[in-house]
C-alpha cells in the first residue's frame, strides 16, 4: 500500500504496489500537490477566520481542497471589514501572502499563538519556526511618511534597528534601541525648532557641529546668524532673558507656559502667592465677584446699598410695614416698623430675646402706628425699659404715635416716644 510523506501529505508508493494504477496516485498525489506547494495560489475573500490543513491525494482524486495547507502563496482579496485570522499548519512551512484586499489587517498564525500582520497592499513571505509563523521578507520600504513609532520594534514589518533612512518626514515616538541619528541628520529646520523658515538650514552629525540662524523664540537674535558649534559641549550665543539668558538661571512651574500664552489663568498658575481667582482686574472698571474686601484704608461709597435696597449709613429710616402680628429680624436694626392706616387691626410687634436675635449694642428701632387700634410693642425674655418712668414690660402705641427703642445692653432695652404708655 501507499503512504505519505510527514510533512506535506504526498503519496509515496512501496515497492511493488499499486499495480496498474501508480500513474493515478503519481498524478493525484506527488505531480498535483507539488504543483501546488511550488506554484498553486490559493485565494480568500471578505471576512471569516481561515484554518489550513493538510489533504492527501489517492487514486481516486486528488483531495485538493480550498483550504489546502500546501499552496505556495494565499492571497487575500475583496473588502475585510475585521482583521482577517488565517491560522497555518504547525510543521516548516513557507508561505507567500499577498493582502491585495482593503480596509482591514490580515493575520498569519500559528494555532494558539499571535503570529504577524500583513497589511493591506502588502506581499510578505512568512515561515512556521516551530512556534509561530514570523516574517522574512515585506514588500514593505521604510520610506515616506511614517507616522509615528512607539518604542523600538517595527513598521510594517521593518526593524528600525541600526540605521534609519526616511525619504520623507520620520516621526519617531520613544527610545529607538540602535538608531544611529548621530551619523547623519540632513533636511531643513523648521522656525519652531531653531530654523529660519525660508531657506534650507543642512545640518550634518548633530553631535559634532549645528550651524545655523536660532530665531529669537529659540533663544537667537532675531536680526543675526548665531552659530552653535558642538551642542552637547558648547553652547555661543546671547540668549535673551525672555527664554532664560543673563540675570535668570530657571524659570518657575507655570511661567514658560504663562510666557508663550499670556492667560489670566496661566498667570494665576505661574505664581504662588495668589489670592481668589478667575481673571486678572486693572485699575479702571473692574468687575469684582464676592470679593472680601478687608480694612480698607479709605474710600468713598456711592450708588451702594447694604442689603440690595437701603442705603449705606444713616441718612434715612427705612420703613418694613406691617399688617399682622410681627416678631422683629436681624435685618430691622435701624428701620422703622410702620403700621399702616389701612390695617385697622390690633397688632402686636415683638423684640426677640438676645439669645434668639444678637442685635449690636446701639441698636435703634423705631415703631409707628398710624391706626387707631393700639399696637402692643412687646419682649420676650430680654428686658425693656420705659423711659424716665424706668418701669418694664410690654407698650402701647396709640395712632399716630412713636417710639424708639435702643438696645443699651445685650439683653436691656430702653423705649421712649410720645403716644406710648
Amino acid at each position: 500500500m501507499a503512504a505519505t510523506t510527514t510533512l506535506l501529505g504526498l503519496v509515496t508508493p512501496t515497492q511493488g504496489t499499486l499495480s496498474g494504477t501508480w500513474g493515478d496516485t503519481v498524478n493525484y498525489g506527488i505531480s498535483d500537490y507539488l504543483d501546488i506547494a511550488i506554484a498553486g495560489t490559493l485565494s480568500f475573500a471578505g471576512d471569516g477566520a481561515i484554518t489550513l490543513a493538510n489533504t492527501t491525494g489517492s487514486s481516486s482524486g486528488n483531495g485538493i481542497t480550498s483550504t489546502t495547507a500546501q499552496y505556495m502563496v494565499i492571497r487575500i482579496t475583496g473588502t475585510q471589514t475585521v482583521t482577517k485570522v488565517i491560522t497555518g499548519p504547525s510543521y516548516s512551512k513557507l508561505y507567500m501572502v499577498d493582502h491585495a484586499g482593503a480596509t482591514s489587517a490580515v493575520t498569519f498564525k500559528a494555532s494558539g499563538q499571535t503570529g504577524v500582520s500583513i497589511a493591506v497592499g502588502e506581499k510578505a513571505f512568512v515561515y512556521y519556526n516551530g512556534t509561530d509563523y514570523v516574517k522574512v521578507a515585506s514588500s514593505v520600504v521604510a520610506t515616506g511618511t511614517v507616522t509615528s513609532v512607539a518604542g523600538t520594534g517595527t513598521v510594517n514589518g521593518i526593524s528600525l534597528s541600526g540605521t534609519v533612512t526616511s525619504s520623507g518626514s520620520l516621526t519617531l515616538g520613544g527610545a529607538l534601541s540602535g538608531v544611529n541619528l548621530a551619523s547623519q541628520v540632513t533636511g531643513t529646520l523648521p522656525i519652531a525648532n531653531g530654523g529660519t523658515g525660508t531657506t534650507s538650514t543642512t545640518f550634518a552629525n548633530l553631535t559634532t557641529n549645528v550651524t545655523g540662524t536660532l530665531p529669537i523664540a529659540n533663544g537667537g537674535t532675531g536680526t543675526t546668524s548665531t552659530t552653535f558649534a558642538n551642542l552637547t559641549t558648547n553652547v555661543t550665543g546671547t540668549l535673551p532673558v525672555a527664554n532664560g539668558g543673563t540675570g535668570i538661571t530657571s524659570l518657575g512651574a507655570g511661567v514658560a507656559t504663562f510666557l508663550g500664552t499670556p492667560s489670566s489663568a496661566n498667570l494665576a498658575s505661574a505664581v504662588t502667592d495668589e489670592t481668589g481667582s478667575g481673571a486678572l482686574v486693572f485699575a479702571t472698571s473692574p468687575t469684582l465677584v464676592t470679593p472680601a474686601l478687608g480694612t480698607p484704608a479709605s474710600g468713598t461709597l456711592s450708588s451702594c446699598t447694604v442689603d440690595g435696597t437701603d442705603a449705606v449709613g444713616f441718612r434715612n429710616i427705612p420703613q418694613n410695614s406691617q399688617s399682622a402680628a410681627y416678631t422683629l429680624v436681624l435685618a430691622d436694626a435701624g428701620k422703622h416698623i410702620f403700621h399702616p392706616a389701612s390695617d385697622a387691626n390690633a397688632r402686636t410687634f415683638t423684640i426677640p430675646a438676645n439669645s434668639s436675635v444678637a442685635y449690636p449694642i446701639g441698636t435703634a428701632i423705631t415703631f409707628i402706628n398710624m391706626t387707631s387700634q393700639v399696637v402692643t410693642i412687646a419682649i420676650t425674655t430680654d428686658t425693656m425699659y420705659l423711659s424716665s418712668a424706668g418701669t418694664t414690660g410690654s407698650r402701647s402705641l396709640a395712632q399716630y404715635g412713636s417710639a424708639t427703642a435702643i438696645k443699651i445692653t445685650s439683653t436691656n432695652w430702653l423705649i421712649s416716644g410720645s403716644g406710648l404708655t
